[in-house]
């Protein structure tokens, strides 16, 4: 199998091999869209194997059951009243093998009867190969395919939203589904469980914002922008309200600063941006967001001065130290400086 690199150019000769029902020897399935790597995983199986004799040609192992031996039975295995076998190992990162090991392994791959498909994937850690140990990494790349399956670009998953909401009789705007994304963190997994809650809440076939806000519970991120949101509005007793929400969420102090922090470069940015006449497409390209919150944060940003911007960023540095060097209560500290915001937000 030929030499891949190209993330987009990968999945799609996944999706041709099994529109053409030939699937390859080998795969290396990754990435943070884990809805996709299931979903076509899904499809392998449904194409290699039947439920009569699945029980004897799929194998799947993991981290814990893994034995290089038996891996190596299961390649060999001829298919039992089948075509196929299919082999599943999850989490199994054979780069940090023993040397011994890395050359049984190199010799598996090279030599995968065409009977066997083995896809190896991960999820829980980033895959990571070593490409220095270059027997292994090469016999990866002649007999295999590598294929990331990254977050959707806004376009594709607005487009998925709307087709999941019709398929159970609901419509939703294109800018309540930009909303959606961006409050769930934008991964097909999370959206699709979201889609679930607010079609089941909504008696209606329109739905509204507050079907959405009634039942979906934001990313740190998407609190953290609505927090700010809130001060920007003048709205400061909602702002320390959302701050109540994220530590009730058991997220960590330091997490919460972080996401803060980050937001209000994007702030401070974006109000530079402003003075120099740009719009929101230059924020959407320096800072690598969507379009939806590249908006909004320029919205955000038209009722904050400059020097509001910089004393916040200073603040937010202040705060980041003592939280790292006093024995000060880490939670106090951030309600002290949402306060301090609020009230530079009000008279600065």
């Amino acid at each position: 199998m030929a030499k891949k690199t190209d993330t987009g150019t990968a999945l799609q000769e996944l999706k041709q091999a099994l529109k053409s029902k030939q699937v390859g020897r080998l795969y290396v399935f990754h990435g943070e869209e884990t809805f996709l790597l299931y979903h076509y995983l899904g499809q392998i199986k449904k194409l290699l194997l039947d439920e009569l004799t699945e029980s004897f040609n799929f194998h799947q192992l993991n981290n814990e059951t893994f034995d290089l031996q038996t891996f190596a039975d299961a390649v060999e295995n001829l298919p039992m009243m089948a075509d196929k076998t299919l082999i599943v190992v999850d989490e199994v990162d054979f780069f940090k093998f023993h040397e011994s090991d890395r050359n049984k392994m190199t010799q598996i791959l090279e030599d995968i009867p065409d009977y066997c498909t083995v896809i190896f994937t991960y999820t829980a850690a980033p895959w990571k190969p070593d490409k220095r140990l270059k027997k292994l990494w090469e016999a990866l790349e002649r007999n295999g395919q590598v294929v990331e399956f990254a977050k959707q670009n806004q376009r594709d998953l607005i487009a998925w939203i709307s087709r999941h909401f019709a398929a159970r009789k609901k419509r939703i705007s294109n800018d309540l589904c930009a909303y959606l994304i961006d409050i769930t963190g934008g991964t097909m997994t999370a959206l699709s469980g979201e889609i679930d809650k607010i079609c089941a809440y909504s008696g209606t076939e329109e739905i509204h914002k507050s079907d959405i806000d009634a039942v979906t519970e934001p990313v740190l991120d998407a609190v953290v922008f609505q927090m700010t949101d809130l001060l920007s509005a003048g709205r400061y007793d909602q702002a320390l309200l959302k701050l109540q929400q994220l530590l009730k969420m058991q997220q960590e102090p330091l997490a919460i600063l972080g996401a803060v922090g980050a937001h209000f470069r994007r702030l401070g940015t974006a109000r530079t941006l402003l003075d120099r006449g740009k719009t929101a497409a230059e924020l959407q390209r320096l800072c690598a967001i969507p379009d939806y919150p590249a908006r909004k944060t320029m919205e955000a940003a038209r009722r904050f001065s400059p020097s509001f911007c910089a004393k916040a960023a200073d603040w937010i540095v202040e705060t980041d130290y003592r939280m790292k060097t006093s024995f000060d209560d880490s939670e106090r500290l951030l309600e002290l400086l949402i306060l301090r915001l609020a009230q530079e937000a009000k008279y600065g």
